[in-house]
């Protein structure tokens, strides 16, 4: 396959340590029986035990060369396997890193861990028994099969009828087994995708009673695969007796044979004991050799979804010789921006324009649907623009390096976000040489400083996966103080501040105020009172700008921000 030889052309020694092994291997195995069958017509009939002696010593030589051959062979393969997958799985991980929203959406989070978890090691399992079989049993069997010329041609007739058996039942097994294994491998994704969901989303599920569906829905998959993968296992097991089969009616035979050529003179009893052994590797090459046919349609499979995924052109590119820093610092601006997503076709955004100086707080509000997550996220480039562009610091984000960009802006995102590890760690995320005193400032102006030191270890407190042991409005100030210790040019904080009670939303703003009035500030919120100080609001409706202005203009000139405004304040609030 061409994944595996790709990847293989790195460890061009170790291949070739592999070959010399497999030299090795088959001496032992070929050479011990020639040796014997001299032994026994020259030496046991001859009564000559100097000569039984000196063919002892050749043997316990040939033995030792075979081990050492072995161990090679067996310390080649693996560790040539092991290094391929581990690879293929660091390939895997860096070109996942490159894919855009749309990347992930369309290959799905449980599919690209399948393949980097089991279609890799469905790849470590075939490469390994590539490299000891697929080398070794074709020298194994072409010498056994000139050997048993050379032995006695008469007999070598039962081994011609015998192997076009063999070589059917391997086509046939190999053919069958294709479209099985594909299904399999897609029987998997599912039950992975089940699975993520229901460990992700425990809590709704308990929430709705609706254990014993998802129980149901797990079981009908993982029955499916189940049944999948016991059609597969049949086929391997009913693979290796009928081999056996095959090799006790060819020894029948050749034992039938042979009685009667003993008996005329024309084969010796040594010749016929070769004879047998050489068989016995002819068959047993083709046999193994048969295993990677076996084994074969499933690794083309995952090779093919492996290569499916490096060879997927992300829509997000990195320019080369990309802008990584500019003379004008703080500044960004929507020029007629339109956007649809790859796979829409109708604009979600349409012709929008503003402009944000270092300084500015923006804010954007609107009714659910309305674009405003959308939007934002087209300044790190998670998306790209349809028509128009956006400018930061006067240049387009799409002439950026795209790690430069990204590091002008501090993004907290709607849904938060913690990883497994220390509160610091978290934290650190944002600038990864933060000292302890940039920690704690940016964590007394998130409003988390108070709950993070009542925690006995402070700090170094752990946050389980996903942030579980912390409640929302401390999974958000936490994500605030990622985003304020890294001191960017941009923030953007994506309804940043729902699960934050009023007090500590109006604190946090007074501080925000201060920390951030050398940056631009983005705002989208659904509560008038977290963006009604703002510089400017922008009110969104079905993609488009219906609304620009301050707090008190908007009430009268914005019929929809009078609307939001009027289920949110009070009359008095409304009035002021």
């Amino acid at each position: 396959m061409k994944l595996i030889l790709k990847y293989l052309k790195k460890y061009k020694l170790l291949v070739l340590l592999n070959v010399i092994s497999v030299f090795g291997f088959a001496l032992v195995e070929l050479g011990i029986p020639t040796i014997m069958a001299k032994v026994i017509d020259i030496g046991i009939v001859n009564q000559d035990i100097s000569y039984i002696k000196r063919s002892g010593l050749i043997i316990v030589v040939i033995s030792i060369v075979g081990v050492m051959g072995t161990i090679l062979l067996g310390y080649c393969s693996s560790k040539i396997s092991s290094s391929i997958t581990r690879d293929i799985r660091d390939d895997i991980f860096e070109k996942t890193q490159e894919f855009s929203h749309s990347e992930y959406d369309k290959f799905g989070i449980s599919s690209m861990i399948t393949r980097t978890t089991n279609d890799a090691f469905q790849l470590l399992q075939f490469t390994n028994t590539l490299l000891r079989l697929g080398l070794l049993t074709p020298v194994m069997f072409t010498v056994s099969l000139v050997m048993i010329l050379i032995t006695s041609l008469p007999l070598s007739i039962v081994l011609a009828v015998t192997i076009p058996f063999i070589l059917i039942g391997v086509v046939v097994i190999a053919k069958i087994s294709h479209p099985l294994s594909e299904t399999q491998q897609t029987s998997l994704d599912r039950l992975n995708r089940i699975s993520r969901e229901n460990l992700t989303g425990i809590r709704v599920i308990r929430a709705f009673g609706n254990d014993n569906h998802e129980k149901e829905r797990f079981a009908e998959t993982n029955n499916n695969y189940t049944d999948v993968s016991k059609k597969i296992h049949k086929l391997m097991a009913v693979s290796q007796p009928s081999f056996f089969f095959l090799l006790n009616l060819a020894i029948i035979a050749i034992f039938w044979v042979s009685s009667k050529m003993i008996n005329t003179g024309s084969l010796q009893v040594g010749q016929l004991v070769a004879f047998i052994e050489y068989l016995f590797h002819a068959m047993f090459s083709i046999m193994l050799f048969s295993m990677v046919f076996i084994m074969y349609p499933k690794a083309q499979v995952s090779a093919n979804r492996i290569q499916e995924l490096l060879d997927a052109n992300p829509l997000i590119k990195n320019p080369k010789n990309g802008v990584k820093d500019t003379k004008i610092k703080g500044e960004v601006e929507f020029e007629n921006v339109t956007f649809t997503y790859p796979d829409g076709e109708v604009p979600v955004l349409k012709n929008i324009s503003f402009k944000a100086k270092k300084g500015e707080t923006i804010a954007f509000i609107g009714s659910t649907g309305s674009g405003k997550s959308t939007l934002i996220n087209l300044i790190p480039r998670f998306y790209d623009v349809t028509e128009g562009s956006i400018k930061i610091d006067k240049v387009d984000v799409r002439d950026y390096d795209l790690k430069s960009l990204r590091k002008k802006i501090g993004f907290i995102p709607q849904k938060t976000l913690l990883f497994a590890g220390s509160i610091g760690n978290n934290i650190k995320f944002g600038k990864r040489s933060a000292s302890k005193e940039e920690m704690e400032h940016s964590a007394k102006v998130a409003q988390a400083y108070d709950f993070i030191t009542h925690k006995p270890k402070r700090f170094d407190e752990l946050i389980s996966e996903g942030g579980a042991n912390v409640s929302g409005g401390q999974k958000q100030r936490l994500s605030i103080a990622r985003a304020l210790v890294r001191r960017p040019e941009i923030y953007i904080f994506d309804d940043s501040f729902s699960a934050l009670d009023f007090k500590t939303d109006a604190t946090l703003r007074a501080k925000l105020k201060e920390e951030t009035s050398n940056s631009v500030v983005l705002i989208v919120a659904q509560r008038i009172g977290s963006i009604m100080d703002a510089d400017k609001i922008i009110v969104l409706n079905e993609g488009e700008v219906v609304g620009i202005g301050i707090h008190k203009e908007l009430l009268k000139t914005c019929e929809i921000y009078h609307e939001i405004a009027s289920s949110q304040l009070t009359e008095e609030e409304l009035a002021q």
